[in-house]
């Protein structure tokens, strides 16, 4: 068990609660649990994306920082981490926990501090088709830093500790430690969000993520036309963090479609939609481990995604993949799931439980602090 004095302070993330992204429900899942366990908890956060008002000091054990960083696409995490680190030294923190591999580009001052670092390996993001070559290499930099100085990583699917392995030959000390799938609590009356956009159980298909172009969620919009399925909607939910060209883009096509872009939904919102899908489909050129595509397995929604690695980790059948790009494909597996009788498909989900992933990071944590 941990002694109340384990001081874990935290960089990489947006922060949370409610900030969109894969990396900041995993940490919005994870440090409470944490936190009850024992550890300080402090989660350095990016003060133009915290939403509430006034801001959190405090939430469910953990507490906030909220630190000011460049509104500047490839640079924000960089700067905002940097800072991360000379607090996690001011403060006496008795590890530095930096999330993905962009904000590890400062673990080596990190390590010039003496401070002991685990990294969490989120996804090869220099992969991400939106990074011109300058963002890229520090993408690079920062992942060969967390393979060559990181104490600890902690790897989130097969794809990423494979990865570590090959290019840098680091094994040692390298976790597998899956994401979880979050345990949704509604008060919401039930098909609520059903009503407000329009939508009748068990015909409409899904998809959710930010709106960004490794998503491909215009090809998902161009299987839905050309599918023409009078008895189905497409909703996707979500938006991108940045104006961006192509964002704006996937709007107007959506609107040409007759496709619902709601925004960003809340939990308990996205909740009755993922229940109530005929499909849900991640399209993606590009995951970590896919906590859209684990949430709705957890509610036993159909699923489609990509034959990408991190998607394939998942380990489902062959119906619920489709060849990445290959439009006719997609259109014909989408096409046979909602053509098939059952309207739910179970998954074996019990490795990602957050409980469980919880420990499993103490684990990590009691070994460092303990050498």
């Amino acid at each position: 068990m941990p002694n109340q004095k384990n001081k874990i302070m935290v960089v990489g993330l947006r922060g949370f609660p409610n900030i969109q992204g894969g990396v900041e429900t995993h940490c919005e899942e994870l440090y409470p649990r944490l936190a009850a366990c024992g550890y300080d908890i402090t989660v350095i956060r990016r003060k133009g994306f915290v939403l509430e008002n006034p801001p959190l000091e405090n939430y469910k054990g953990v507490h906030f920082m909220d630190v000011s960083s460049p509104s500047v696409s490839g640079f924000e995490a960089a700067v905002h981490s940097l800072k991360g680190v000379w607090i996690a030294k001011r403060e006496k923190a008795d590890i530095l926990h930096i999330h993905a591999i962009g904000p590890s580009v400062v673990l080596p001052f990190a390590k010039l501090l003496g401070l002991k670092v685990v990294m969490t390996h989120h996804g090869l993001d220099y992969n991400r088709e939106k990074w011109s070559f300058f963002p890229k290499m520090i993408l690079k930099a920062g992942e060969f830093f967390a393979a060559k100085g990181s104490d600890d990583i902690i790897s989130i699917s097969t794809v990423i500790s494979d990865t570590l392995k090959q290019k840098y030959n680091r094994s040692k000390r390298v976790h597998l430690i899956h994401n979880g799938i979050t345990t949704f609590k509604t008060d919401q009356k039930p098909n609520e969000i059903l009503k407000r956009l329009n939508l009748t159980a068990g015909k409409y298909i899904l998809g959710v993520g930010r709106l960004v172009q490794e998503k491909r969620f215009d090809k998902l919009i161009e299987a839905y036309a050309k599918l023409n399925l009078p008895d189905y909607k497409l909703i996707i939910a979500g938006d991108s963090d940045y104006t961006s060209s192509y964002a704006c883009y996937l709007k107007e096509f959506a609107e040409e479609n007759q496709v619902i872009m709601p925004g960003r939904l809340n939990r308990e919102e996205l909740y009755e939609l993922y229940k109530n899908a005929g499909l849900f489909v991640l399209p993606s050129s590009h995951e970590g481990l896919p906590i859209s595509l684990l949430e709705a397995m957890s509610c036993e929604c159909k699923v489609l995604a990509s034959d990408i690695p991190a998607n394939l980790a998942v380990e489902l059948p062959e119906i619920n993949y489709f060849r990445l790009n290959d439009l006719q494909d997609l259109m014909d597996k989408m096409h046979s799931l909602l053509m098939q009788p059952n309207t739910h498909q179970s998954y074996p989900v019990e490795k990602y439980n957050w409980d469980f992933i919880a420990r499993q990071t103490s684990e990590v944590y009691q070994h460092l602090l303990n050498s």
